[in-house]
């Protein structure tokens, strides 16, 4: 039986419409009742990008169109926005009304596409999944009617070159410093980067050179998988998957010793030498960081936190606790993915799960009412001093039981992130910083 949902972490699909805002020059138009911009804007906060949120260009759908239709209207919209709004490229999104109309927003776009205006548009209504789904749509998308359209096609392969599908933008409130984490040390080994979002790309441009990528990097349990599948089907592309974000010294390892495996096996010339190099000076920067801590920790008298709930996408829920876990000692109990996750990927979840630890099982519930989630947390007991990850709705209950909070989930009232990052090595050095320094703050 259907019911509601309490403290919902992500959004109906034309939450997407972030996805647009974080190419750099791109703007979204939303064929959508007014509300929608709103709403979205209202989620993620201070997130407006170049044209996001409440000025984002739109129809404001109304009754009139439902029964007359609004493709004249945005075709108008559209005319205007080029007036108004100085963009490379322009992405269309549909709301529910006019999805549920049945208007042909393709039809609408082909006009301005036959101008050649970079122009693209998506069925994003909210009845047909979340922006968690939405996000690869969007992205397909662009590459089908952008990318195909613009991109050199005299142009060959670069046999270093990569394309980057991991954080997605705004939902991943540390996108922008995970996004340039992984830019930099994928760089380390010897590859080139498309990093496609935020001001570590460039722009459209980048995307137009997505095809002479030699293969695809998807860092994500689920999320993004149709992207890179379809740049296989549509470019020949391979693609390297590593389930889960790679943070701290362990895993980052694991991820760039099995993405230089991977890339050589593709043919891309990699000095393994220097790679492992660069892999040695990292962890040696992250482990020496690691061992001046080493003393507060064990001797720090008032208590630190002994285990910890998360309460996240399966990404971050995968890689925290294994961070957690192995490189400070923090066990996870309870955890919490809040997603969405479709059914057909929550098994390898829980086997990934499964293997973070040898000594005992970690509980993983596929948990998108966080409401039901707080209730477990609520009615579990441990000894030690305990800690919960998750969003702004989770410090209520974090202050009854007695522990320690970090907002590291949308909604985040009471966080502001800019360029953090909790991926790699600098990432999980920046997540024990947040942590402790939790802690230490309830000592006066």
């Amino acid at each position: 039986m259907a019911g509601v949902i309490e403290q919902q972490r992500f959004m109906c699909g034309i939450g997407a419409m972030q996805t647009v805002v974080a190419i750099p020059r791109a703007i979204p138009i939303l064929h959508s009742g007014p509300g929608c911009g709103t709403m979205v804007a209202g989620f993620f906060e201070r997130s407006t990008g170049y044209s996001g949120g409440n000025t984002a260009p739109c129809t404001n759908f109304s009754e009139t169109d439902v029964v007359f239709g609004g493709e004249k209207k945005l075709e108008k919209i559209i005319r205007h926005s080029y007036k108004v709004l100085e963009s490379d490229l322009q992405v269309v999104l549909t709301g529910c009304t006019s999805a549920i109309v049945g208007d042909d927003v393709k039809q609408v776009t082909k006009i301005f596409a036959e101008e050649g205006k970079p122009i693209v548009f998506a069925d994003t209504p909210g009845f047909k999944g979340t922006n968690y789904e939405a996000h690869s749509l969007v992205i397909n998308a662009i590459i089908d009617q952008f990318v195909d359209r613009f991109s050199d096609k005299s142009a060959s392969k670069d046999p270093k070159l990569v394309n980057v599908f991991a954080s997605i933008p705004y939902q991943d409130p540390f996108w922008k410093g995970n996004l340039e984490e992984y830019k930099r040390i994928i760089e380390g080994i010897g590859l080139k980067v498309n990093i496609l979002f935020g001001p570590y790309s460039k722009g459209t441009g980048e995307w137009k050179t997505i095809p002479q990528a030699n293969f695809n990097i998807l860092i994500s349990p689920w999320f993004g998988l149709p992207v890179v599948e379809h740049l296989q089907e549509k470019y020949n592309q391979p693609f390297f998957q590593f389930p889960y974000i790679p943070i701290g010294g362990n895993e980052t390892s694991r991820f760039l010793r099995e993405l230089t495996g991977f890339a050589n096996e593709k043919g891309s010339g990699i000095s393994v030498e220097n790679a492992e190099q660069f892999i040695k000076q990292e962890e040696w920067t992250f482990y020496e960081e690691i061992d001046n801590l080493a003393t507060f920790l064990l001797e720090f008298r008032y208590g630190l936190p002994g285990f910890v709930h998360i309460l996240h996408d399966a990404n971050y829920v995968l890689g925290m606790s294994k961070f957690l876990l192995h490189e400070t000692g923090i066990v996870p109990k309870e955890q919490f993915i809040t997603d969405k996750t479709p059914v057909e990927f929550q098994q390898n979840i829980v086997n990934i799960a499964d293997g973070i630890s040898n000594k005992k099982k970690i509980p993983v519930y596929f948990q998108p009412d966080a409401g039901l989630a707080q209730d477990i947390i609520f009615n579990a007991h441990y000894e030690s001093r305990g800690l919960i990850i998750g969003s702004g709705w989770d410090k209520e209950v974090a202050q009854k039981k007695k522990y320690d909070f970090l907002s590291a989930a949308l909604p985040s009232p009471y966080r502001l992130v800019m360029t953090t990052g909790y991926a790699g090595y600098r990432g999980g050095l920046r997540l024990i910083e947040d942590i402790y320094n939790t802690a230490l703050g309830t000592y006066r």
